[in-house]
């Protein structure tokens, strides 16, 4: 039996991916989780064979598990099972060293396959969203993302600096570049754009 540590915040997906791969056979839910931090909590304690993580949920997001369980459990097979078709994203998971990025999009035999190979050794991403990271490089500095990120958040100018330990001015000049490099025209269309490429 292949054991898995299931994370997953929206409840009726969770619940389905769970029925789901029960009935394949040789999958054993052996805990699930509603949110990152509790994600690497239960994958710690369970030791499973494979850890399956949405990318975006509370407390920690699927992406910063994958990372702490990688380095502190490393037996454990770590594979991102998303909505978001993100090239920003895969190239994250890829520094990460996760053995899997999947769409949710697919049928779960295809997925019930996939996670096989992986636990006998392979390593399996969309091809399609492989294309597309090759494809797409992220022009923005380390800076000019940590301010796009507490801009997301909705902080102000003044609390961005705060947070940075930077001068406004300063953080105004990120923003600035950041704006310039994605090509817009405000600080909002910058988020969502950077977002939407999976950069934040």
């Amino acid at each position: 039996m292949i054991r898995v540590v299931l994370a997953e915040d929206q409840g009726l997906v969770s619940d389905a991916l769970a029925t789901l791969l029960a009935f394949e056979g040789d999958f054993e839910i052996a805990g699930t989780a509603g949110d990152g931090e509790d994600a690497v909590r239960q994958a710690k304690a369970l030791r499973p064979d494979l850890a399956l993580f949405d990318i975006e949920m509370p407390k920690m997001s699927g992406l910063e598990a994958a990372e702490i369980l990688l380095r502190d459990v490393p037996d454990v097979k770590v594979v991102l099972l998303t909505t978001f078709a993100r090239p920003g994203y895969l190239k994250r998971a890829l520094q990460v060293g996760v053995h899997g990025y999947l769409l949710k999009d697919g049928k779960v035999e295809q997925l019930a396959a996939h996670l096989r190979a992986i636990v006998g050794g392979q390593r399996v991403f969309d091809p399609g969203l492989m294309l597309a990271a090759m494809e797409t490089d992220n022009p923005l500095s380390a800076r000019e993302i940590d301010v796009l990120r507490l801009a997301k958040r909705g902080l102000s100018t003044r609390q961005m600096a705060k947070e940075l330990f930077l001068s406004e001015g300063t953080v105004r000049n990120y923003l600035s570049g950041a704006l310039a490099k994605l090509e817009c025209a405000t600080r909002q269309e910058a988020i969502r754009k950077a977002d939407d490429l999976g950069w934040l």
